[in-house]
């Protein structure tokens, strides 16, 4: 099924499609450009807010999302379809009684601070709250109150706020008059400030946020969390999210490029317009290039009163730059409106060209090319930085997975932060964009369920024409474990699955649109038919029997392994059984990679089950990085429920939590990633790497060799490699040469006795030495090592370095079971933001400037200071160790170049 080709209607357009003649040439300067006038105008809103938790009376259940539906719905009715009856708002102004939303109200004693904001991670840790979702109290009603003054010269101007994401129930007042909300906390939304602004004057904008509790099954996070804008445009406008960029021809030779813009015109009367596309190459720092690649001539184009209308255009680009993981290269087109030979308008929007399709023989294809999906799945949250986005914490985490082969992220079960999707665009990842973890069915007493019959169509078509733009995305997930596909509900839940496909399809044609299925049968009962390609989840045993019935429908694992552990973390004795017990102790799991979830497997079992699936397009492993919340196996009684969509397994697990009774567990972060909560890889990267880079040079053995306990007892040794054979060393004597046999992904020497010294592998390929590996008996802990990720950084206020801390004997080696507390000091225009060391069972805060090392290794996050270049230098000390010091420059942003976009 290909599914390069372009089809799109919008609600109530009037659709205008004009032929335009593309012309290689310089961009026509418009007369505003000559004035320095700005027809668009898009001001981050993030700074100078006011916050306070809670309600300044109790006014549930006054706000409660029943009694405010008829309010907030209308909210969604830009993005209803064709045949959608638009809700009407009601009279009167809601809230208009509440002390917060008066715009004199004194907010003087609430708190500071600047957006991106997340109250749950701030916490502190409480035992009593539910592991589920990380035991921080996330849940609960948040204020935020913003004052600023618009000139007089911006009247007869169209004023948007853009909120990217607050979770949740968004309600939002301007100078005390209610303008609308949004209950989803992952959508980003935007509301018409224009009737309720003051040009000349002061303004006060008041959000409500309410985060009820049992809402999420893993750490949602709190507040204003991802970042806000105030867009400024003149009456006749390209509509928000109006500008779809598709590439419906591409070859190496030449491209077509369709360009798709909807411009609304609310005045009283008729305007005729000219439309021009100009496009522009990006280097890898994301600068433009001098003069367009291909210009449109500007045409004509009218648009009658109080409506939107549709004008697309197809321009040819010679010789494209395609987009690809290894080339990711980009483009920028600008979008201008003229009136009377005067821009009025004008959109920027980056894009890349390629051509995508899946197929039950190849697999996913790109530019041609068949490509093998090597995703993992990803939470929302940054770890220790909670859920408030920032662009340096995710294009670490990008990074990090990319040296391991990682080039697809599934954006586990929500849709993701823009920030996400421009990272992924400029370094080269593949996207699966999933918006809904249910319909109609919850797995939470307060989850999306309660809101999907209102808002799933807005929601839906919010995510797509947003992210619709990136070249990273290429699949639209519309559901993820839904109990619809489940026992009696199966043979009738497709047609929910259906509706959602129709909806997506409305938006785009030019991508994949899929979902995950954690049940065997719906791959066969309806569910796979209204699908472009089937996603199963953990159900490797149905790969062949669905491949045999369905030779024609395309096959991936959409949620792959669940395999768990702790970085690390080795017990024994050693045991193949995923479950046994032995693996788990002291609230960790081992890292021999060989324990899993009950309903999961080992990777090797995937890739075994791959392997002899024909056309299995690739695979999205749970998870990549370690995330907040959903600690299994140490879940509380509460959330073990939590693991099972299938009602008997939860039936089941309930009887056994009657007979366990309750047992509190410290765990607040999980165990299933390959890499932990601060970054730090588990020996299973090595595995994947081994996989995924089959052309790196690559050995590395696990266990660590320090065990003076353990003389003379069996600690088995495993080695992950890319090459085909190895020989392990024991102080200098070899204990023998092993070759990989079909189906086997790591080497065991499984009989070795421990004594302290040095353990070396030597990895060899097609008979040659190919990579070697070695582990030392560490002495005692005597110093502390830092190491930047980087040698400088922005001062833009924004901006991170990471350091990772490790504590090491006199001769440089790794302690590998050190937990020492190491204390924390900056000098320099800078600030520690948060702490870690990748334990999921530690409650010491976030935010404090000290944190014990979690066998060996700890990371400090510090952030820099706004307009203040300087040296930012970070000491160290912990009792009985020498203490360190690392210094980066933190220089001003014009100096600064952002990494491009290949390795």
């Amino acid at each position: 099924m290909i599914l390069n080709h372009f089809s799109y209607r919008f609600r109530v357009a009037l659709l205008w499609i004009v032929a335009a003649a593309a012309l290689l040439g310089t961009a026509i300067v418009s007369s505003a450009d000559e004035k320095g006038d700005k027809p668009r105008e898009r001001i981050s809103f993030n700074s100078g807010w006011r916050f306070a938790g809670g309600d300044p009376t109790r006014l549930a259940p006054h706000l409660d999302y029943d009694a405010i539906r008829s309010w907030l719905l209308p909210t969604a009715a830009p993005l209803l379809g064709p045949g959608t009856e638009s809700p009407m708002r009601p009279k009167g102004n809601l809230g208009s009684d509440i002390a917060y939303v008066d715009p004199d109200y004194d907010d003087s004693k609430w708190r500071a601070l600047d957006l991106p904001h997340d109250w749950g991670i701030e916490g502190p840790f409480r035992q009593e709250l539910p592991g589920s979702t990380a035991k921080l109290p996330w849940a609960g009603i948040g204020w935020y109150r913003k004052t600023f003054d618009i000139p007089a010269s911006d009247a007869g101007r169209r004023f948007m706020l853009e909120v990217d994401g607050a979770m949740a129930y968004s309600m939002v007042w301007l100078n005390g008059q209610f303008v609308g909300g949004w209950p989803n906390g992952y959508t980003s939304f935007q509301l018409d400030l224009t009737p309720y602004i003051r040009p000349g004057g002061r303004n006060v904008l008041a959000i409500r946020l309410d985060n009820p509790p049992e809402s999420s099954r893993w750490y949602p996070g709190s507040g204003i969390y991802r970042n806000v804008w105030l867009t400024k445009t003149g009456p006749v406008h390209i509509s928000p999210w109006g500008v779809y960029v598709t590439t419906p021809k591409v070859s190496q030779d030449s491209a077509i490029v369709s360009i798709q813009v909807l411009a609304d015109n609310p005045t009283p009367a008729s305007v005729n317009l000219e439309l021009r596309n100009e496009i522009y190459t990006l280097d890898g720092t994301g600068k433009r290039s001098s003069e367009p690649v291909v210009a449109t001539k500007p045409y004509d184009f009218r648009i009658p009163s109080s409506r939107d209308t549709l004008a697309t255009s197809e321009v040819p680009v010679p010789k494209p730059r395609l987009w690809s993981p290894k080339e990711p290269n980009l483009y920028l087109a600008v979008t201008s409106l003229i009136q009377d030979g005067k821009v009025i308008d004008r959109v920027e929007t980056t894009f890349g060209i390629r051509s995508i399709e899946i197929d039950a023989a190849r697999g996913f294809v790109l530019n041609g090319e068949a490509l093998r999906i090597q995703g993992v799945c990803m939470h929302h949250d940054l770890g220790a930085l909670g859920s408030a986005i920032n662009s340096r914490a995710i294009e670490r985490q990008l990074e990090i997975l990319r040296s391991m082969g990682c080039n697809a992220i599934r954006t586990s079960h929500n849709p993701p932060a823009p920030e996400l999707l421009d990272a992924c665009d400029r370094l080269g990842f593949l996207v699966m964009d999933e918006v809904f973890d249910c319909w109609e069915k919850g797995k939470n007493r307060n989850d999306y369920h309660r809101l999907f019959r209102d808002w799933h169509e807005a929601d839906l078509r919010a995510a797509i024409r947003r992210d619709r733009n990136h070249p990273s995305v290429v699949m639209w997930s519309i559901g993820n474990e839904v109990i619809e596909q489940w026992r009696d509900d199966g043979p009738l839940g497709w047609k929910i699955g259906s509706h959602l496909a129709g909806i997506a399809r409305e938006e785009d044609r030019t991508r994949i649109i899929t979902g995950a299925f954690n049940e065997g049968e719906s791959g066969f009962n309806g569910h796979q038919n209204v699908m472009d390609a089937m996603g199963y989840n953990y159900r490797v045993e149905r790969y062949l029997p669905f491949r045999d019935a369905f030779p024609s429908i395309p096959l991936y694992g959409s949620e792959t392994a669940s395999t768990i552990s702790s970085r690390g973390e080795y017990f024994f004795p050693l045991s193949d059984n995923k479950i046994d017990p032995v693996m788990r102790t002291n609230f960790q799991v081992s890292s021999y990679d060989l324990a899993a979830a009950p309903w999961a497997t080992t990777p090797e079992e995937e890739w075994r089950a791959a392997d002899a699936t024909p056309g299995y397009a690739g695979e999205f492993v749970w998870t990549g990085f370690d995330y907040l919340g959903e600690p299994t196996p140490y879940n509380d009684d509460a959330t073990n429920l939590l693991n099972f969509s299938n009602p008997a397994d939860a039936d089941r697990m309930a009887r056994q939590l009657a007979e366990l009774g309750k047992i509190n567990v410290p765990s607040r972060s999980s165990y299933f990633g390959i890499i932990d909560l601060a970054g730090f890889p588990k020996d299973r990267f090595y595995l994947y790497q081994s996989r995924w880079r089959p052309d790196l040079p690559m050995a590395h053995i696990l266990p660590h060799w320090t065990w003076p306990e353990r003389v003379g007892q069996i600690t088995p040794v495993h080695v992950y490699t890319s090459g085909d054979e190895a020989e392990l060393f024991l102080n200098g004597r070899s204990l023998g040469r092993k070759k990989k046999e079909a189906g086997q992904f790591r080497l065991r020497w499984d009989d070795v006795k421990y004594e302290p010294g040095e353990l070396k592998v030597v990895a060899y390929r097609d008979g040659k030495e190919w990579a070697e590996d070695s582990q030392k008996t560490a002495g005692p802990a005597a110093t502390i090592s830092l190491e930047p990720d980087r040698s400088s950084v922005r001062a833009d206020g924004k901006d991170l370095a990471y350091f990772s801390v490790a504590i090491r004997d006199a001769a440089g080696t790794l302690v590998p079971r050190a937990k020492d507390l190491v204390r924390f000091t900056l000098d320099g225009p800078g600030t520690i933001v948060a702490t870690d060391n990748g334990d999921a069972t530690s409650f010491e805060s976030f935010q404090a400037p000290k944190r014990h090392a979690f066998n060996g290794r700890a990371l400090v996050i510090v952030r820099t200071k706004a307009g203040q270049p300087g040296k930012l230098t970070l000491h160290a000390e912990a009792d009985g160790l020498a203490p360190a010091s690392s210094s980066i420059d933190s220089v001003a942003v014009s100096q600064v170049s952002r990494k491009g976009g290949k390795e």
